[in-house]
């Protein structure tokens, strides 16, 4: 038995073009690190409040 999720068939979709991924697998690359970078900022001045050091 086969189903298909609401009658709608992608295969046969276009995909976008490659640069239009590539530019959207950067962006994501990018906020990532971003948020990765703010969220060890943060900790990092929490531990400063506290009274730890890194060296």
């Amino acid at each position: 038995m086969q189903t298909e999720v609401g009658n709608v068939k992608h295969h046969n979709e276009p995909k976008a073009p490659l640069w239009k991924r590539i530019l959207w697998l950067v962006v994501i690359y990018g906020a990532s690190l971003l948020a990765l970078s703010i969220v060890a900022t943060l900790l990092r001045m929490m531990l400063t409040a506290a009274g730890t050091r890194s060296h």
